[in-house]
């Protein structure tokens, strides 16, 4: 060979060679290459903005099958809402609400996550979303200071119902004041369809008071460290999800329920009184787990979606099984369905107001005539100072949903007792005759024959764990009630009496 052949031999070979290693060289400089049959480059994707919700609306099912860049804004603001009736907390919250905005997604997209912290906050706050796979689920990209915003993006390559929280420390606080929500991948080809999607997560709250002390309530630390809420509750606040905020349904829709757990702590039994899941999609995957399932097991931080038929009409009651987080701490929702009834599958009767209490229609009513009230009270404050009358028609309506909570399933709506077992309350002459003993015996029980109407009593009430408030309610209720007319009775009676030992 001679020399000038193997000159340009040469120098193809490193024309070659460079041509071979370009890529790599262009590809350390940061410049993506799309390869034949890869994914398209988030470049390239149809860009659109991302609808969120607020429970329980669910954001409308995605129907396009393809990947798109999908653009989030959510803010976090620290709001003082309602956390019970006469009950206020400083929540913090992604959206202005508990839970935060539902965030909807579809497997494959490239999603621009934009994180505000409203300048009014006074507390930096960030997000771990739990269907972003890396570490700190976005959190470490996220730190925001009040008036400021962050930018991260991810792909979201795992679908199913994830939960995502603030994971500032001290990151239990922050959780437990409600910053928590859920957002939803959906699989490529979509989950099976369904007439109506609702939104509901449990959290519970760690007051200062107890539960139903009236004010505006500061979180108490101790208490979420020895886990025990005064509020566990859904939808961030006791009766969120009854009367006219009712989840509503009709006879014959297929129903899916979207369920997580914020926490910080509390593991939930979910379950509907009076319906069985058809399908459970266990800890939020998208396989179907289960069929047929009466209660289910959601941990705190996790998910489930379940989904079943209304077969006739009625209030089904949305409960954690641990019941007395039910019915004493506020994990009680409803579903209203409307239609014809199917007496072959259910002979029919509406839910009994005994075993709800103060969730119950007559209860919910109370709740609203007792806003009215509030609301005419201040503006007679503002006019008159003659207030005396509203005031007290204001503890009636609060001491009714006391009473409605425990009280009359011994004592009877109407207040007429059960013969020879339960005094009855109505005209009842053992009230009036002593009002501190009343008192008495409700923050400390009563024990041993009594007569009340010329007619004898022996059973055992035990004392109550109301608040002065509730205390002063309930009594002023049932002394202005079924033909009594007592007077009231004043949160600094109940006080002096609870502290008289004799």
């Amino acid at each position: 060979m001679n020399t000038s052949l193997h000159s340009r031999l040469r120098a193809a070979s490193i024309v070659l060679l460079l041509a071979a290693a370009l890529p790599s060289a262009r590809a350390a400089e940061g410049t993506v290459l799309a390869q034949p049959g890869a994914a398209p480059l988030a470049a390239d994707l149809p860009v659109e903005l991302a609808v969120l919700t607020e429970a329980p609306n669910v954001p409308p099912v995605i129907t396009r099958r393809h990947p798109a860049k999908v653009i989030v804004n959510l803010e976090v603001r620290e709001v003082v809402k309602r956390l019970a009736d006469g009950v206020e907390y400083m929540f913090w919250t992604y959206g202005g609400n508990v839970p935060g905005s539902f965030i909807r997604v579809r497997e494959g997209d490239f999603v621009e996550f934009h994180l505000n912290n409203h300048p009014t906050s006074k507390v930096p706050h960030n997000i771990d979303l739990h269907a972003v796979t890396g570490p700190g689920g976005g959190a470490a990209s996220s730190f925001t200071a009040p008036g400021h915003s962050s930018q991260f993006s991810f792909t979201a390559i795992n679908p199913g119902l994830y939960i995502y929280h603030c994971a500032t420390a001290p990151v239990p606080m922050h959780i437990a004041n409600g910053m928590y929500g859920m957002i939803l991948v959906d699989p490529k080809d979509g989950l099976p369809a369904v007439d109506r999607e609702f939104y509901v997560m449990q959290g519970e709250f760690y007051t200062t008071g107890r539960h139903g002390e009236p004010g505006l309530q500061n979180f108490d630390p101790m208490k979420a460290e020895d886990e025990r809420p005064p509020y566990i509750v859904f939808n961030g606040a006791v009766g969120a999800l009854v009367g006219d905020r009712a989840l509503q349904a009709k006879v014959g829709d297929r129903v899916r329920i979207y369920f997580g757990v914020g926490g910080p702590n509390v593991t939930s039994s979910f379950h509907v009184i009076g319906e069985i899941f058809d399908t459970v999609y266990l800890e939020g995957g998208i396989m179907p787990s289960q069929r047929q399932v009466q209660t289910t097991m959601v941990p705190s931080g996790g998910s489930t979606i379940v989904d079943f038929k209304v077969d006739v009409p009625g209030t089904f009651i949305l409960v954690d099984h641990s019941l007395s987080r039910a019915f004493n701490k506020g994990a009680l929702g409803m579903l209203k369905v409307t239609g014809p009834e199917n007496r072959l599958i259910y002979s029919g009767k509406e839910v009994d107001e005994v075993y709800i209490g103060q969730a119950s229609d007559a209860g919910f009513a109370a709740s609203k005539r007792e806003a009215e009230l509030v609301a005419a009270k201040e503006k007679a404050i503002a006019s008159n100072p003659q207030i005396a009358n509203i005031t007290k028609d204001i503890q009636i309506e609060r001491g009714k949903k006391v009473f409605l909570t425990s009280c009359f399933a011994c004592h009877m709506a109407n207040g007429e007792g059960l013969p020879g077992v339960f005094p009855p309350l109505a005209n009842s002459d053992y009230l009036k005759a002593d009002k501190e003993r009343a008192i008495k015996v409700v923050l400390k029980g009563l024990s041993g024959p009594i007569t009340v109407n010329g007619k004898p009593y022996n059973n055992l009430m035990p004392p109550q764990e109301y608040t002065d408030d509730q205390v002063a309610d309930v009594l002023t209720y049932v002394m202005n009630t079924w033909g009594n007319a007592l007077g009231g009775v004043t949160a600094t009676e109940v006080k002096r009496v609870r502290g008289d030992n004799k």
